[in-house]
This record gives structure tokens, C-alpha cells and sequence, in this order.
């Protein structure tokens, strides 16, 4: 299988708003004032269709199969900075639409590059698409002149703290999203 990873485009909506929910499990109720799937998924392409918020197409890029055209993962990022105003813009939306839950947690310092969203398709797992993400990650983070790059894992998900560790992530601090305990990963990058 051979790939490329290219920035996402407005057409991937309802390809990529499954891989998002599956990357940020209940976060996706958080940050879409919904509680069930249908509304969850319309919602994540409603806000990936925009250029104001977290999951925007703007801050994703697809890993794409050369032959198929199939969307083969998903990667999110942008500048821990930027991420305050993207979720105020984000709390205002959610404010508008009179959800439930408005509140987001913070989820990177101001001075990294944050990898916000990270899925590679099930068919797709264990041929090194994740790790092309997480690479083509720093290349962007470089490109946007950072030296931090870093990311939130679920305490419980040690396969993947594994699979960051070798990629030279090291727990900095604990985190906590949606009051659940995350490990706080950071890789210095030149």
C-alpha cells in the first residue's frame, strides 16, 4: 500500500468525522453538545466544515491511499497558542446552539505544537500510517517555526504511550480531559 498525506479539503467531511469520533471517543459530546451518534458525526462535519474551531479541515490533513482514494487516517494540529482561541470560538457555537455541556479543557501549553487528533482507519493499522502522521506532525510543527511538538494519551492506552515513547515523546506532566486522567507527551524537535 503506498500513501501520501495531504491537507484535508471540504469534500472529507463525512469521511473523516467517523475516524474523529473514534480518536476522541466522548470528548465528541463535549465538543458537540450531542449525545448520540448520528447528531455527534453531523455535528463533527458541521464543525470540520469551518475554519474557527479545532477540528476544522483547516488543521487536518489525510493520509490517503495513491490508488484508491481512500482516506486512510487523520491527523489535527495547530499552535497550543491558537488552540484558546479556537475553543472560544468553539464555547461560542456551542453557546448558540444552546448545548448542554459548554465547558472545554485546555489541552496544550501555549509554546508546542499540539496534536490534537490522531486515527488511522482499522483496515489501515499496523502498516505505518500512524507513524507517517506523527512525522509529516513535525514537519508542519517546524514549518510553523516550534520546537515542542506534543500530545494528550489516555493513562489506560499504554500501547500507544508505547508507540509515542519510541517515537521520542516523553511524559511531561498528567492532564486531564473531561475529567478523565491523560499523560501530557512532548518531543523536543529540530
Amino acid at each position: 500500500m503506498t500513501f501520501y498525506i495531504r491537507q484535508a479539503i471540504l469534500e472529507d467531511a463525512p469521511k473523516t468525522a467517523p475516524l474523529i469520533f473514534e480518536a476522541i471517543g466522548d470528548i465528541a459530546i463535549r465538543l458537540t453538545g450531542e449525545t448520540e451518534l448520528p447528531q455527534i458525526l453531523t455535528c463533527l462535519e458541521v464543525l470540520f466544515r469551518r475554519t474557527d474551531n479545532r477540528i476544522s479541515y483547516f488543521h487536518t490533513y489525510v493520509a490517503e491511499d495513491e490508488v484508491t482514494k481512500a482516506i486512510l487516517g487523520i491527523l489535527i494540529v495547530y499552535d497550543g497558542e491558537e488552540g484558546a482561541k479556537l475553543d472560544a470560538n468553539l464555547q461560542r457555537w456551542l453557546e448558540q446552539k444552546n448545548a448542554p455541556i459548554t465547558s472545554i479543557d485546555v489541552e496544550a501549553n501555549h509554546d508546542e505544537f499540539y496534536v490534537d487528533t490522531l486515527c488511522v482507519h482499522k483496515n489501515a493499522r499496523g502498516q505505518g500510517v500512524g507513524t507517517a502522521l506523527l512525522h509529516f506532525a513535525e514537519e508542519v510543527a517546524l514549518s510553523n517555526n516550534f520546537t515542542k511538538i506534543a500530545l494528550n494519551v489516555e493513562t489506560q492506552k499504554v500501547k500507544a504511550r508505547k508507540l509515542y515513547e519510541r517515537l521520542g515523546y516523553a511524559v511531561t506532566e498528567p492532564w486531564t480531559i473531561i475529567d478523565e486522567p491523560f499523560f501530557h507527551m512532548v518531543k523536543t524537535i529540530i
